[in-house]
């Protein structure tokens, strides 16, 4: 597979427009893409910051940008480097406060994204979660209130309604030791991994007689893909997998408690939801000009065409989204012969008209961050062999209502790649009781924050009312381009 590159274009996109600066950063960064230290995004983000401000990198002994940042610091002092002005909007001056769980395990990055989206003109609260980590544009973790009729394609996030989804069947949970090759079977059977990955046959197809798949011209153009696509699972962190879920006394009116055999899904909307992602956060950024820091936080507004082009086609994804789930579930059981008792699910890159508790109309933006009203489910997973959990949201207000995704990244996919041991990494499955198949060293359980330490930084946030210990995990092959 050819290497990706950043291009000029890209570059003078962050605001340079000096041709020797210019140099030194397309050398520098695909010096850097072409030997696997990071991904294309993750260089995005740290060119962005080292712009808005060098000083952090070059005081960073041995740190890959410390040279790059060195250079730019000397050649502003020599009036050299002159950033491109291609800001119409301005970022608040004052940065307003918002409450940050487990901060001492968030990464500085993350906070300095989240610092800047809180400036954007339209920003009205923001809240950063225990496994938050830095993104692009709003980091993982992130939630964002902006005016009611405004919405981010970026803080939403390019796996447009990415999702959870947890099936309970009134079976033991030993079922997974003593039906371990029937349950490796069906999931192998019946679960599609890849970026490209398609299905043939279908358990429900309905969602397409919608008429939404004809409002607009992309919708149009990109509904083949997505039929092709309904009922498959993304790479990177997305899985179905087997596991044992222990619910607690009275957690569940309907589930006496106990432990039950449970499947769990984490999947999004596909190529259909990372085209809406790509083509109308273009069009945010010629729309709406911020400066270059704040550039993928640009916004559209609902009141014009492309604000509601998006709207419809970010909704549309979201019930795609869980159509792919419900794909998923309902023909694993259908392999099983048992119907489940109950299916919980969640999205978890979304954006919602909602209400702050002093009564102000927003949008809710929540880019890798779980629904957390009062009394809404969600399901927060750990890594493939650390548990998840089904929580009840306490509605805690300073939160937004939201709680985390999930563990959070404690390290980078380049940084698992070169640190992290394969024997451990085996070692630690079989310790766990983990069946694997697919997966590389970058979902590593290692290469995740500790799930404990994630859940008890938001005790005020959710409550807990089953634990998930997954047991028989499928996620794309190795090697596969991450796309979460």
């Amino acid at each position: 597979m050819e290497k990706e590159k950043i291009g000029n274009n890209e570059l003078k996109a962050l605001g340079i427009n000096d041709v020797e600066v210019l140099v030194n950063f397309s050398r520098v960064a695909n010096g850097l893409l072409k030997h696997n230290v990071m991904a294309k995004p993750e260089m995005l983000a740290n060119l962005e910051a080292l712009i808005d401000d060098p000083m952090p990198y070059a005081l960073k002994k041995g740190g890959k940008f410390k040279n790059l940042a060195e250079d730019v610091i000397a050649m502003r002092k020599e009036g050299k480097f002159v950033k491109q002005e291609r800001s119409n909007f301005k970022l608040k001056e004052e940065i307003a406060e918002f409450p940050v769980w487990g901060l001492e395990n968030i990464e500085v990055g993350a906070l300095a994204q989240m610092r800047t989206a809180v400036q954007l003109p339209i920003a009205v609260a923001g809240a950063l979660m225990p496994d938050a980590h830095q993104g692009y544009g709003l980091p993982i973790g992130g939630v964002l209130a902006t005016t009611a009729n405004t919405i981010i394609p970026f803080a939403v996030g390019v796996d447009i309604a990415c999702r959870m989804c947890l099936s309970i069947f009134d079976l033991p949970a030993e079922a997974i030791d003593t039906e371990t090759d029937k349950l490796k079977t069906i999931l192998v059977d019946n679960t599609y991994f890849g970026m490209g990955c398609t299905t043939k046959s279908y358990f429900d197809s309905s969602l397409f007689d919608s008429k939404t798949w004809g409002e607009t011209k992309l919708i149009r153009t990109l509904k083949d893909k997505a039929y092709a696509q309904l009922g498959t699972s993304g790479t990177g962190n997305h899985f179905v997998e087997w596991g044992e879920l222990d619910i607690a006394e009275g957690a569940l009116a309907e589930i006496p408690a106990g432990k039950y055999l449970a499947l769990l899904s984490h999947s999004g909307s596909r190529g259909f939801g990372g085209s809406v992602a790509d083509y109308y956060s273009r069009i945010a950024m010629t729309k709406t000009k911020l400066p270059a820091e704040a550039k993928h936080l640009a916004w559209l507004d609902l009141d014009k065409d492309e604000g509601q082009e998006y709207w419809i086609a970010m909704n549309l994804a979201g019930e795609y989204a869980s159509a792919n789930h419900h794909e998923i579930h309902n023909k694993i059981a259908r392999a099983l012969g048992v119907k489940p008792i109950s299916m919980i699910e969640n999205h978890h890159n979304f954006a919602w008209k909602e209400q702050l508790a002093d009564g102000t109309e927003v949008m809710a933006h929540r880019k890798g961050a779980t629904p957390a009203g009062e009394g809404v489910l969600g399901i927060i997973p750990g890594s493939m062999s650390t548990p998840g959990f089904l929580v009840r949201g306490k509605g805690d207000a300073a939160s937004i209502n939201s709680a985390s995704h999930g563990a959070g990244r404690a390290m980078s996919r380049s940084a698992a790649f070169k640190t992290l041991d394969k024997a451990v990494i085996a070692a630690n499955l079989i310790d766990k009781r983990i069946t694997l198949m697919g997966s590389d060293m970058d979902e590593a359980p290692m290469a995740y924050k500790d799930i404990h330490t994630v859940m008890a930084a938001q005790n005020d946030l959710v409550e807990v009312l089953a634990m998930f210990e997954p047991r028989i995990v499928r996620m794309a092959d190795a090697r596969e381009r991450p796309e979460d």
